[in-house]
Protein backbone atom coordinates (compact mmCIF):
# COMPACT_ATOMS: atom_id res chain seq x y z
CA UNK A 1 0.00 0.00 0.00
CA UNK A 2 1.53 3.36 -1.34
CA UNK A 3 0.30 5.60 1.67
CA UNK A 4 -1.97 4.79 4.40
CA UNK A 5 -4.79 6.16 5.55
CA UNK A 6 -7.78 6.15 6.97
CA UNK A 7 -8.80 2.83 8.77
CA UNK A 8 -5.76 0.83 7.26
CA UNK A 9 -3.42 4.09 9.05
CA UNK A 10 -5.61 3.46 12.58
CA UNK A 11 -4.80 0.08 12.42
CA UNK A 12 -1.01 0.06 12.16
CA UNK A 13 -1.07 2.91 15.01
CA UNK A 14 -2.83 0.93 16.97
CA UNK A 15 -0.47 -2.12 16.59
CA UNK A 16 2.26 0.49 17.51
CA UNK A 17 0.58 2.01 20.96
CA UNK A 18 -0.34 -1.57 22.11
CA UNK A 19 3.28 -2.80 21.50
CA UNK A 20 4.64 0.48 23.05
CA UNK A 21 1.72 0.01 26.08
CA UNK A 22 1.53 -3.62 26.46
CA UNK A 23 -0.64 -4.37 29.46
CA UNK A 24 -0.47 -1.04 31.02
CA UNK A 25 0.95 2.01 31.49
CA UNK A 26 1.82 1.50 34.84
CA UNK A 27 3.62 4.91 35.36
CA UNK A 28 1.30 6.97 33.90
CA UNK A 29 -1.57 5.19 35.70
CA UNK A 30 -0.12 5.15 38.86
CA UNK A 31 1.26 9.02 39.05
CA UNK A 32 -0.74 10.91 37.39
CA UNK A 33 -4.74 11.81 38.13
CA UNK A 34 -7.23 10.21 35.95
CA UNK A 35 -9.24 13.47 35.12
CA UNK A 36 -6.12 15.51 35.05
CA UNK A 37 -5.29 17.86 31.90
CA UNK A 38 -2.61 19.04 30.07
CA UNK A 39 -0.89 20.94 27.55
CA UNK A 40 1.85 19.83 25.40
CA UNK A 41 3.86 21.73 22.63
CA UNK A 42 5.86 19.70 20.19
CA UNK A 43 9.38 21.19 19.74
CA UNK A 44 12.46 21.07 16.85
CA UNK A 45 15.06 20.36 18.99
CA UNK A 46 17.66 20.27 15.61
CA UNK A 47 16.87 21.97 12.75
CA UNK A 48 15.00 19.34 9.72
CA UNK A 49 12.66 18.91 7.26
CA UNK A 50 9.31 18.26 8.85
CA UNK A 51 7.42 14.98 7.91
CA UNK A 52 5.19 12.88 9.72
CA UNK A 53 3.13 15.48 11.92
CA UNK A 54 0.19 14.24 10.64
CA UNK A 55 1.13 10.93 11.22
CA UNK A 56 2.13 12.17 15.58
CA UNK A 57 -1.22 13.88 15.63
CA UNK A 58 -3.45 10.96 14.74
CA UNK A 59 -1.42 8.84 17.45
CA UNK A 60 -2.34 10.91 19.88
CA UNK A 61 -6.04 11.43 18.84
CA UNK A 62 -6.53 7.84 18.92
CA UNK A 63 -5.39 7.86 22.66
CA UNK A 64 -7.64 11.24 23.16
CA UNK A 65 -10.46 11.61 20.28
CA UNK A 66 -11.33 14.83 22.32
CA UNK A 67 -7.46 15.72 22.01
CA UNK A 68 -7.50 19.82 21.16
CA UNK A 69 -4.04 20.18 18.14
CA UNK A 70 -2.94 23.12 16.85
CA UNK A 71 -0.41 23.78 13.96
CA UNK A 72 0.60 25.82 11.17
CA UNK A 73 3.59 24.12 10.01
CA UNK A 74 3.34 21.94 6.71
CA UNK A 75 4.99 18.75 5.40
CA UNK A 76 8.52 19.16 3.84
CA UNK A 77 9.09 22.67 5.26
CA UNK A 78 12.63 23.40 6.84
CA UNK A 79 12.27 24.34 10.65
CA UNK A 80 14.85 26.03 13.02
CA UNK A 81 15.95 24.18 16.21
CA UNK A 82 13.81 25.67 18.97
CA UNK A 83 10.39 26.16 16.65
CA UNK A 84 7.26 25.08 17.80
CA UNK A 85 5.36 22.45 15.43
CA UNK A 86 2.15 22.00 16.81
CA UNK A 87 -0.03 22.48 20.40
CA UNK A 88 -1.96 19.87 22.31
CA UNK A 89 -4.84 20.02 25.06
CA UNK A 90 -6.27 17.07 26.30
CA UNK A 91 -6.23 14.33 28.94
CA UNK A 92 -2.77 13.98 30.54
CA UNK A 93 -2.71 10.39 30.68
CA UNK A 94 -3.37 9.71 26.89
CA UNK A 95 -0.45 12.27 26.02
CA UNK A 96 1.87 10.25 28.07
CA UNK A 97 0.95 7.26 26.61
CA UNK A 98 1.04 7.93 23.43
CA UNK A 99 3.85 10.22 23.44
CA UNK A 100 6.94 7.53 22.72
CA UNK A 101 5.13 6.55 19.33
CA UNK A 102 4.06 9.71 18.04
CA UNK A 103 7.40 11.12 18.43
CA UNK A 104 9.21 8.02 17.44
CA UNK A 105 7.33 8.06 14.17
CA UNK A 106 7.73 12.17 14.07
CA UNK A 107 11.91 11.56 14.59
CA UNK A 108 12.14 9.39 12.09
CA UNK A 109 10.02 10.80 9.17
CA UNK A 110 11.55 14.10 9.99
CA UNK A 111 14.74 12.47 9.70
CA UNK A 112 14.63 10.62 6.65
CA UNK A 113 13.04 14.03 4.68
CA UNK A 114 16.11 15.63 6.01
CA UNK A 115 18.70 13.26 4.27
CA UNK A 116 16.53 13.23 1.42
CA UNK A 117 16.58 17.03 1.10
CA UNK A 118 20.41 17.01 1.72
CA UNK A 119 20.67 15.04 -1.52
CA UNK A 120 18.04 16.61 -3.63
CA UNK A 121 20.03 19.71 -3.04
CA UNK A 122 23.10 18.67 -3.67
CA UNK A 123 21.76 17.52 -7.14
CA UNK A 124 19.96 20.67 -7.82
CA UNK A 125 20.27 22.02 -11.25
CA UNK A 126 20.31 18.89 -12.99
CA UNK A 127 17.49 16.33 -14.08
CA UNK A 128 18.58 13.69 -12.06
CA UNK A 129 16.50 12.24 -9.54
CA UNK A 130 16.59 11.18 -5.69
CA UNK A 131 15.31 7.82 -5.29
CA UNK A 132 14.49 5.73 -1.92
CA UNK A 133 14.77 2.04 -2.09
CA UNK A 134 13.14 -1.03 -0.20
CA UNK A 135 15.41 -0.79 2.75
CA UNK A 136 13.55 0.03 5.24
CA UNK A 137 12.32 -1.38 8.28
CA UNK A 138 9.43 -3.89 8.12
CA UNK A 139 6.18 -2.63 8.78
CA UNK A 140 7.41 1.05 8.27
CA UNK A 141 7.49 1.54 4.58
CA UNK A 142 4.66 3.29 4.19
CA UNK A 143 6.10 5.82 6.31
CA UNK A 144 9.25 6.02 4.71
CA UNK A 145 8.32 6.81 1.66
CA UNK A 146 6.35 9.30 2.84
CA UNK A 147 9.28 10.72 4.18
CA UNK A 148 11.41 10.79 1.27
CA UNK A 149 8.41 12.31 -0.69
CA UNK A 150 8.13 15.28 1.71
CA UNK A 151 12.05 16.20 1.67
CA UNK A 152 11.53 15.90 -2.24
CA UNK A 153 12.85 12.79 -3.68
CA UNK A 154 10.79 10.19 -5.37
CA UNK A 155 10.18 6.76 -4.57
CA UNK A 156 11.28 3.68 -6.33
CA UNK A 157 8.82 0.61 -6.49
CA UNK A 158 7.14 -0.06 -3.81
CA UNK A 159 7.10 -3.61 -3.51
CA UNK A 160 8.46 -6.66 -5.56
CA UNK A 161 4.75 -7.06 -7.49
CA UNK A 162 5.83 -3.19 -8.48
CA UNK A 163 8.10 -3.90 -11.72
CA UNK A 164 10.27 -5.89 -12.86
CA UNK A 165 14.22 -5.18 -11.48
CA UNK A 166 16.41 -7.92 -12.37
CA UNK A 167 19.49 -7.84 -10.01
CA UNK A 168 22.80 -9.95 -9.92
CA UNK A 169 21.57 -12.84 -8.65
CA UNK A 170 18.44 -13.57 -11.06
CA UNK A 171 21.14 -12.98 -13.70
CA UNK A 172 22.99 -15.87 -12.40
CA UNK A 173 19.96 -17.75 -12.15
CA UNK A 174 18.65 -16.81 -15.56
CA UNK A 175 21.54 -17.73 -17.10
CA UNK A 176 22.37 -13.80 -18.33
CA UNK A 177 20.87 -11.10 -19.00
CA UNK A 178 19.17 -11.55 -22.02
CA UNK A 179 17.73 -14.78 -20.79
CA UNK A 180 16.28 -12.70 -17.91
CA UNK A 181 15.01 -10.15 -19.62
CA UNK A 182 13.08 -12.63 -22.23
CA UNK A 183 11.85 -14.40 -19.40
CA UNK A 184 10.61 -11.59 -17.77
CA UNK A 185 8.54 -10.32 -20.69
CA UNK A 186 7.02 -13.78 -20.94
CA UNK A 187 5.78 -13.93 -17.97
CA UNK A 188 5.44 -10.58 -16.09
CA UNK A 189 1.91 -8.30 -16.92
CA UNK A 190 1.94 -6.76 -20.03
CA UNK A 191 3.42 -3.63 -20.43
CA UNK A 192 5.49 -3.27 -17.35
CA UNK A 193 8.36 -1.65 -16.79
CA UNK A 194 11.73 -3.91 -16.70
CA UNK A 195 14.87 -2.60 -15.15
CA UNK A 196 18.66 -4.30 -15.44
CA UNK A 197 21.05 -3.98 -12.47
CA UNK A 198 24.31 -4.13 -14.42
CA UNK A 199 27.92 -4.68 -12.96
CA UNK A 200 29.99 -5.20 -16.64
CA UNK A 201 30.50 -3.74 -20.09
CA UNK A 202 29.09 -6.85 -21.35
CA UNK A 203 25.89 -6.85 -19.26
CA UNK A 204 25.59 -3.07 -20.34
CA UNK A 205 25.49 -4.18 -24.06
CA UNK A 206 23.07 -6.81 -23.29
CA UNK A 207 20.91 -4.90 -21.39
CA UNK A 208 20.70 -1.79 -24.12
CA UNK A 209 20.55 -4.31 -26.80
CA UNK A 210 17.36 -5.87 -24.88
CA UNK A 211 15.70 -2.58 -25.15
CA UNK A 212 14.57 -2.56 -21.30
CA UNK A 213 13.09 0.39 -20.20
CA UNK A 214 15.80 1.24 -17.51
CA UNK A 215 19.16 0.25 -16.62
CA UNK A 216 20.46 0.22 -12.86
CA UNK A 217 24.55 0.63 -13.04
CA UNK A 218 25.83 -0.38 -9.78
CA UNK A 219 28.66 0.08 -7.77
CA UNK A 220 30.87 2.10 -10.43
CA UNK A 221 32.39 5.44 -10.26
CA UNK A 222 30.74 8.11 -11.97
CA UNK A 223 32.96 8.06 -14.59
CA UNK A 224 32.66 4.76 -15.99
CA UNK A 225 28.67 5.75 -15.28
CA UNK A 226 29.43 8.94 -17.86
CA UNK A 227 31.09 6.37 -20.29
CA UNK A 228 28.30 3.92 -19.77
CA UNK A 229 25.62 6.48 -19.71
CA UNK A 230 27.33 8.00 -23.92
CA UNK A 231 26.92 4.21 -25.08
CA UNK A 232 23.71 3.26 -23.83
CA UNK A 233 22.17 6.77 -25.73
CA UNK A 234 24.04 6.07 -28.85
CA UNK A 235 21.48 3.65 -29.30
CA UNK A 236 17.63 4.71 -30.17
CA UNK A 237 14.91 4.38 -27.75
CA UNK A 238 17.97 4.23 -25.04
CA UNK A 239 16.73 3.54 -21.22
CA UNK A 240 16.55 5.52 -18.49
CA UNK A 241 19.97 5.12 -16.49
CA UNK A 242 19.77 4.85 -12.69
CA UNK A 243 23.17 4.99 -10.80
CA UNK A 244 23.62 2.76 -7.58
CA UNK A 245 26.19 1.61 -5.33
CA UNK A 246 26.98 3.32 -2.05
CA UNK A 247 26.49 6.66 -3.18
CA UNK A 248 27.55 9.39 -0.56
CA UNK A 249 26.17 12.86 -0.41
CA UNK A 250 29.60 14.22 -1.23
CA UNK A 251 29.72 11.81 -4.34
CA UNK A 252 25.65 12.17 -5.41
CA UNK A 253 26.31 15.24 -7.75
CA UNK A 254 29.18 13.56 -9.54
CA UNK A 255 26.82 10.94 -10.93
CA UNK A 256 24.26 13.58 -11.45
CA UNK A 257 26.79 15.52 -13.99
CA UNK A 258 27.58 12.34 -15.29
CA UNK A 259 24.41 11.60 -16.85
CA UNK A 260 21.95 9.01 -14.58
CA UNK A 261 18.52 10.19 -14.42
CA UNK A 262 18.26 9.30 -10.78
CA UNK A 263 20.40 8.23 -8.24
CA UNK A 264 19.17 5.51 -5.77
CA UNK A 265 20.28 5.95 -2.11
CA UNK A 266 19.05 3.12 0.48
CA UNK A 267 21.08 5.29 3.39
CA UNK A 268 17.68 6.99 3.29
CA UNK A 269 16.21 5.05 5.32
CA UNK A 270 18.21 2.14 6.31
CA UNK A 271 20.36 4.78 8.11
CA UNK A 272 17.82 7.20 9.40
CA UNK A 273 19.67 9.82 11.48
CA UNK A 274 16.55 10.59 13.48
CA UNK A 275 15.69 14.25 13.48
CA UNK A 276 15.95 15.53 17.80
CA UNK A 277 12.39 16.33 18.59
CA UNK A 278 10.59 16.74 21.86
CA UNK A 279 6.86 16.82 23.58
CA UNK A 280 6.97 19.29 26.61
CA UNK A 281 3.80 18.41 28.59
CA UNK A 282 2.30 20.83 31.87
CA UNK A 283 -0.64 20.96 33.56
CA UNK A 284 -3.49 22.22 32.03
Amino acid sequence: MERLTGGALDERLREFLAEDAGSRDVTTETTVSEDARALGEVVAKSACVLSGLDVARRVFELTDPELGWASEVLAGAPVAAGARLAQLAGRARAMLTAERVALNLLQRMSGIATTTRRYVDAVAGTPCRILDTRKTAPGLRPFDRQAVRDGGGSNHRYDLSAMVLIKDNHRRLAGGVAAAVAAARAGAPPGMAIEVEVETADELEAAAAARVDWILIDNQKPETVARWCRIVRARPGAPKIEASGGITLERARAYAEAGADAVSVGALTHSVAAADISLEITPA
